[in-house]
């Protein structure tokens, strides 16, 4: 499975403190623990929330420099702003990424996917609309049938596209664990070539031994197809969860990256 490391998100508090302060050498030894830890992709959010658009572009261009010199790990650009998505990926050259997101409006599927086909990334594609959320499987599943369409229009290969089924706390609503799971089934049924991805920690949000939840839900996904996710590859338990259930799902050969991991403990 593809794991996209979380951690350098300026949501987090010491994350957001780090940018503001430019701390190069804390910034690049997180992305460095999160590479050696495992993550395929290093996810990248300097949106802390104060100042103006160009405070943000001149954050992702730091971070991105900061980042390439410490990694050789590809990186998940995370913004909901096209002006800091092509900044972040004219730093990041001919190195090969990915876009986090894309939803399907309109005006937003103009704008991010024709960035994708012309720096050949890959992307990201929330099961949501105009009206946020939906509720239901097939509303969600409408939403992705709304991106394909856009993809191929634009000429985006799908198999570059990583649908996100989007996690809800149970802790809210307690049919969303299963709203997921069942439109990641049917993402898998119903579009051929494209992979799926979810943020895994927002299932368990409000409630007490998260990582215990979490890696429940984990089994559940991958056995229902997922792919990829985003997470903390520095949780022991979390990467733990993966390798088992990569082998119990039949998608480890040989029990070899189960074996490496389990070694190491």
């Amino acid at each position: 499975m593809i794991i996209v490391g979380e951690k350098i998100n300026a949501t987090i508090p010491l994350v957001s403190t780090m940018i503001q302060n430019r701390d190069a050498q804390n910034l690049a030894a997180l992305a460095q623990k999160q590479a050696a830890a495992g993550a395929d992709y290093i996810d990248v959010n300097v949106a802390v929330g104060v100042g103006s658009r160009e405070d943000e572009i001149s954050a992702m261009k730091w971070a991105v420099e900061t980042i390439q010199k410490s990694v050789d790990a590809p990186l998940c650009f995370d913004s909901a702003d096209r002006a800091i998505l092509e900044t972040a990926l004219d730093m990041n050259g001919d190195r090969f990424a990915m876009i986090n997101s894309v939803k399907a409006e309109e005006d937003n599927l103009k704008e991010i996917i024709p960035l994708a086909v012309h720096h050949n990334t890959a992307l990201i594609a929330l099961a949501m609309d105009e009206q946020g959320i939906p509720k239901t499987v097939r509303d969600r599943l409408s939403a992705c049938e709304k991106i394909a369409k856009a993809c191929q229009k634009y000429g985006f290969s799908l198999d570059n596209l990583f649908f996100d089924p989007l996690v809800l706390p149970v802790s809210t609503d307690i049919r969303q664990g299963r709203v997921t799971l069942d439109t990641l089934t049917q993402i898998k049924k119903n579009f051929s070539g494209a992979r799926t991805v979810m943020g895994l920690s927002n299932v368990s949000y409000g409630l007490p031994n998260r990582a215990g939840l979490n890696s429940a839900f984990l089994h559940m996904a991958i056995f229902a197809g997922l792919d990829a996710a985003i997470m903390d590859p520095l949780d022991q338990q979390i990467i733990g969860a993966v390798r088992t259930a990569e082998v119990l799902a039949g998608k480890d050969r040989h029990c070899r990256r189960y074996t490496r991991t389990f070694r190491r403990k």
